[in-house]
């Protein structure tokens, strides 16, 4: 009756805020009423109020008063503040509600807040709360990386190949900030290798296998990691090469190509050693060749100077041809004497 007393344009106005005052009302209740009453029954209240600021800041509140509601079920009490917290730092709420109920009921100690690190440290918090309860068992070295076999040396130069696996356990209080499976199979192939290598023989790998495991055991490679070994188990030993003797032969195949290296250096130096040595030959026979054709101009000067005679020179040629002589005789084979045969 009051409105009746305004104005017109007054009424309408105030009718218009009232009409949309009753259908904002009438939506919140159609949208979020199932909501509310779901989550009231199930005693995991959250208040209207909450439910509209969550879509306004872009969240969906259905999702979150469903997991709000499964914590509660499974008796962990978390407000849908932390909930939406969470979830607006671009954590994995899903991820981290199934991760508690599961710590809650394998009897293992996380809080909400721990387990909100773990996930927004880009680890998957409900997988290592399975790895806590069940355990996992990796292969070392990891196949997918290409090596198959650890390769170690004893003493005696023998190659021992190695196929380890480890038996791996969370440990939550050092999930963050602590190493990862890769470290783990790091650490235990070194450890695994550096024991071999003091064995005198292979014949002592082949014989006591789990003294292998024992000594990398008592080196507590699990330090500062995620996980806690609690086993690790030699799965093969294979015998590979003689690395010893391979290295042997490979040093004296060396040795010998550096030493034919050497003799073809000092042949191709001797062959022209020798080609320089006929070069000289040839230039010491030019040069006498030379000095022969001078002879018979001093002949003839000797002649125009009265210092040779005709039977001087005659005796030279004499001389000469009978050098000749000798010099062909002595190029001739000899020729043995006839056998003398007895009568």
């Amino acid at each position: 009756m009051p409105l009746l007393t305004m104005c017109i344009s007054t009424s309408i106005f105030l009718y218009v805020l009232l009409f949309f005052f009753i259908a904002a009302c009438a939506g919140i209740l159609y949208k979020y009423g199932g909501l509310y009453i779901k989550a009231l029954l199930s005693d995991a209240h959250v208040s209207f109020a909450q439910m509209v600021s969550m879509t306004f800041r872009n969240v969906d509140a259905r999702s979150l008063v469903n997991y709000r509601i499964m914590a509660k079920k499974a008796g962990i009490d978390i407000a849908s503040s932390a909930l939406e917290a969470h979830h607006l730092a671009g954590g994995k709420v899903n991820d981290v509600i199934r991760s508690l109920i599961a710590a809650r009921k394998a009897n293992i100690h996380l809080s909400f807040d721990h387990a909100c690190a773990i996930d927004l440290a880009g680890r998957d918090v409900f997988d290592a709360i399975k790895t806590c309860i069940n355990p996992k068992v990796i292969d070392c070295p990891d196949p997918s990386k290409g090596c198959v076999t650890l390769d170690g040396v004893t003493k005696d130069g023998i190659q021992v190949k190695l196929k380890v696996r480890i038996t791996l356990r969370t440990d939550i209080e050092r999930i963050v900030g602590g190493a990862t499976e890769e470290t783990i199979i790091a650490r235990v192939g070194e450890g695994m290798l550096a024991t071999v290598s003091t064995f005198e023989t292979y014949k002592k790998a082949l014989e006591n296998p789990d003294l292998l495991s024992k000594l990398v055991m008592e080196k507590k490679y699990d330090n500062d990691t995620t996980f806690q070994i609690l086993s690790v188990n030699v799965v093969s030993i294979t015998i590979g090469e003689h690395i010893s003797a391979k290295l042997q032969a490979d040093q004296a195949e060396t040795d010998k190509r550096t030493a034919q290296a050497d003799a073809v250096k000092r042949r191709s130096m001797a062959l022209a050693r020798e080609q320089e040595m006929k070069v000289l030959s040839e230039e010491n026979r030019a040069k006498i060749l030379a000095s022969e054709a001078e002879v018979p101009r001093a002949i003839a000067q000797a002649f125009r100077e009265g210092n040779l005679g005709v039977m001087d020179y005659y005796h030279l040629k004499n001389i000469q041809a009978d050098t000749e002589m000798r010099a062909l005789s002595a190029l001739k084979p000899v020729i043995p004497p006839p056998p003398i045969t007895k009568t």
